[in-house]
């Protein structure tokens, strides 16, 4: 009888399983490289204990940090995408759309819902960086506007959180419609003095940063979120010039007057609360 492999062996296998290999237990800060157990980092809202690093979060935990409790409606969008151009690059948009769908377990790169913060009911529009990166095309437009439009029948406080690289070019020129019809939409909130707050996190870049992010009536960003239009590598290949180290960065902003606060995740639900009661009716 060979101890190691009779007795050894099995008891161990049975401690750890497949499902809690080191692969499924941890993770590495994408900034300081440091190992951080996957529990822990979301019980921190997915910010590095050691470094602050705001890290990627996905839509369920954003939802949960930002409404009071988990009390909260997501509003439904009643449109489907049906791929205007047919579009195919290394593969169908419909396929790419399927994948993202698989990943993320929601119909397209927005969520509605409906939800208190603090003392003010409000409705809050959210886009997911993990559906094909956030990117905005015929369904976050329509959503968006639905939001809005929700917004104004209850007569209460639209939020905006963007996470985008921008227009979504499987859709082309009907992607780029959707800038003047989210800014149709903002238009409409302040037609009606609706309060509206955006919230700007890493990345917020390209066309979703030409239109509705940029224009809400209060401007926070996350610390540390990456915002502009176009990247800086082309921004200094354009003007022949080399940019600040922190160009483009929320503190960047917030130093050159184009934005309203830089807030730590931990903090936007209070930060939200204040805000809203001094903006609200």
């Amino acid at each position: 009888m060979n101890w190691l492999t009779d007795f050894v062996k099995p008891k161990l296998s049975s401690l750890v399983t497949k499902k809690d290999s080191p692969s499924d237990l941890w993770t590495n800060c994408n900034k300081c490289n440091l190992m951080l157990y996957k529990s822990d980092l979301k019980e921190n809202l997915f910010v590095c204990s050691h470094c602050d690093n705001h890290m990627n979060v996905d839509v369920n935990t954003r939802i949960l940090s930002l409404f009071n409790s988990d009390a909260y409606e997501i509003i439904d969008i009643p449109f489907e995408n049906n791929d205007p151009l047919k579009f195919k690059d290394l593969k169908k948009y419909t396929d790419r759309m399927k994948d993202a769908q698989k990943k993320t377990d929601r119909k397209d790169a927005a969520v509605v819902a409906k939800g208190e913060i603090g003392n003010s009911q409000v409705i809050i529009f959210i886009l997911d960086f993990n559906f094909m990166g956030g990117s905005m095309g015929q369904f976050v437009g329509e959503a968006f506007k639905i939001g809005c439009m929700k917004a104004v029948e209850l007569n209460c406080p639209f939020i905006s959180v963007a996470s985008s690289g921008g227009a979504r070019m499987q859709e082309g020129i009907v992607s780029l419609m959707q800038l003047p019809k989210t800014v149709a939409a903002v238009n409409m909130l302040d037609q009606n003095k609706i309060p509206y707050v955006s919230i700007l996190t890493h990345p917020t870049t390209g066309g979703v940063s030409a239109s509705f992010a940029m224009l809400g009536d209060i401007i926070i960003a996350e610390k540390g979120s990456m915002i502009g239009f176009a990247g800086k590598r082309v921004i200094e290949e354009t003007i022949k010039e080399q940019l600040p180290e922190d160009f483009q960065t929320a503190e960047y902003l917030l130093e050159h007057g184009m934005i309203d606060m830089v807030v730590h995740r931990k903090e936007l639900n209070q930060t939200l609360s204040k805000v809203l009661s001094f903006v609200k009716k």
